[in-house]
């Protein structure tokens, strides 16, 4: 009986061990990641950001999946790594090195599926994500997790309709990906913007030389629909802000909440009169998450000053 209790105690100190080590290299993997994020927004050397995410992505291979935030990890390190390449103009290198970290289309974090989607949108070659965009919605694991109706709505509007493949997009918003990722109103609205594509392709416009104030016109109306998109994405970061500043917040979260946003819409030249109206309203929607989470505490500690 004494044998086996020593045994039994033995066994809870290797555990112990293991344990530690594990916050040790899982401490040592936070550290690094925020070295890259440093290098790519501080220092803008973009061949040390992907050394040292392909440095993170080994350490991460050896270590347990089982081990938390080991995915976390790895996503953070694989968008850092896409937006190194497409900084050094790699940007066709992006997609077979991000199959190469997660081994299979299917199993690519949405996400990273997003990120994908919209650098090769953005380089005019989206029809080198349509296999695996389309591979990705049909794997039936996916439709479940965060972010799925996000990439079938970027397959649908930035791959499927500028190649002009009205058919196939039609059968997905129809189908089995549609219903899992739309909602009704969603899908008819969906259905009616391939429509007018269709029509827009088949009935031909006269070519007329635009005048300058036409394309002035032209390039704010451009500018007004992203500044929209980031308005949306900025606002859904401001609610998981008011949903977490019941509690304790991570700081360290928000940074690499921050990254993301720089990495989702690159990055833009602020000496360009076009990108005063993107500064003035991040401005102003950072300033109303900035006073929402800190309000209360400033006006907490007015108040102890007055008593």
């Amino acid at each position: 009986m004494g044998h086996t209790d020593m045994s039994d105690y033995s066994t809870n100190i290797v555990s112990v061990g293991d344990l530690d080590s594990v916050c040790s290299r899982q401490e040592e993997m936070s550290s690094l990641l925020e070295t890259a994020a440093e290098q790519m927004m501080v220092h803008k050397d973009f061949e040390a950001v992907f050394d040292t995410c392909e440095r993170g992505l080994e350490s991460l291979s050896n270590m347990e999946q089982e081990e938390c935030r080991c995915g976390e990890m790895k996503a953070g390190f694989c968008i850092l790594g896409i937006q190194a390449l497409a900084e050094l103009n790699q940007w066709h290198d992006v997609l077979s090195w991000v199959v190469q970290q997660y081994e299979h289309q299917e199993k690519i974090p949405p996400k990273i599926m997003q990120m994908c989607i919209l650098l090769y949108s953005k380089v005019g070659e989206p029809a080198l994500m349509q296999e695996a965009a389309r591979r990705w919605l049909h794997c039936a694991s996916n439709s479940t997790m965060t972010g799925f109706g996000t990439v079938a709505e970027l397959y649908l509007l930035l791959v499927l309709i500028p190649l002009g493949h009205r058919d196939e997009a039609r059968e997905l918003i129809v189908g089995e990906v549609g219903r899992g990722a739309f909602t009704e109103d969603q899908r008819k609205t969906a259905l009616d913007v391939v429509e007018e594509k269709e029509q827009e392709t088949a009935e031909p416009t006269p070519k007329t030389t635009l005048s300058p104030d036409s394309q002035t016109t032209g390039h704010v109306v451009s500018t007004l629909a992203v500044i929209h998109k980031l308005e949306a994405v900025l606002k859904c970061f401001y609610r998981k802000l008011l949903l977490t500043s019941s509690g304790s917040f991570s700081l360290q979260k928000v940074f690499l909440a921050a990254v993301l946003l720089y990495l989702l819409f690159l990055r833009f030249d602020p000496a360009l009169p076009s990108s005063f109206i993107w500064i003035s309203k991040l401005l102003q929607l950072l300033k109303t998450m900035w006073s929402t989470m800190f309000a209360p505490y400033y006006q907490a500690l007015m108040h102890s000053k007055e008593l």
